[in-house]
């Protein structure tokens, strides 16, 4: 049964890929605005960097075309992905296509791809995270936009070497331009013990956005 298909409720389990946004996190601070004591209720001021935490990417972030966060459809925010296990890449390594195993034979336009690193494990060291991250060679990136990959999550905070700015606007340029949504930031990618799944990631409806912090789950059997 095709996946997209079925409802919530049908399946097992839902894991959160979601990494919650915390002040010490780069691009993250709160403020307390409001409290129960003096106002009545709690609330706080959230400052955030559009690209903070699990955030998706905008086409226009790198400039490839005016889409913004905002006007990304729903559609292109949902679907199946398969699960790949890039375990083995070390860090500042290269993921390359070889690295699909038989999913590279078996995927299917507009299928989706989740880059299981276990980078995650490394976030609360925020220089190693930022700095030696594995990240997508350009034969993946090129791979995904000729097969129609939806969206490409990653555990890292970025698909390429964010010290290196050559090589971070031709990767992302190659997948935001062939219309692959950049999912970046995951977390929990372990936890998931099936070849593919339904994936789901929702950013803030931010006004002509460049990206945005996504809530991103699966649901699994």
């Amino acid at each position: 049964m095709n996946l997209l298909r079925r409802s919530l409720k049908e399946y097992k389990k839902i894991i959160d890929l979601t990494m919650p946004l915390k002040p010490d996190m780069r691009g993250v601070s709160f403020e307390t605005a409001k409290t129960v004591e003096k106002d009545g209720w709690n609330a706080r001021m959230l400052h955030l960097y559009s690209h903070a935490g699990t955030h998706m990417d905008a086409p226009i972030h790198f400039g490839v075309s005016e889409e913004t966060i905002d006007t990304i459809p729903l559609e292109q925010c949902i679907g199946e992905a398969w699960v790949i296990d890039a375990t083995m890449v070390k860090p500042k390594g290269l993921i390359h296509v070889e690295h699909l195993g038989d999913v590279a034979t078996n995927f299917k336009p507009g299928e989706s791809l989740l880059i299981h690193t276990g980078w995650s494990k490394v976030a609360s060291d925020p220089d190693k995270y930022r700095n030696e991250l594995p990240r997508i060679s350009e034969e993946l990136a090129q791979w995904c936009v000729a097969n129609q990959v939806k969206m490409m999550g990653v555990e890292p905070p970025s698909v390429a070497d964010v010290n290196n700015i050559e090589e971070v606007t031709r990767i992302h340029k190659i997948l935001l331009s062939g219309g692959v949504v950049i999912i970046e930031g995951l977390c929990n990618l372990d936890q998931i013990d099936q070849a593919k799944v339904m994936l789901y990631a929702l950013p803030l409806k931010v006004y002509q956005g460049d990206g945005a912090p996504a809530r991103v789950f699966v649901a699994a059997d």
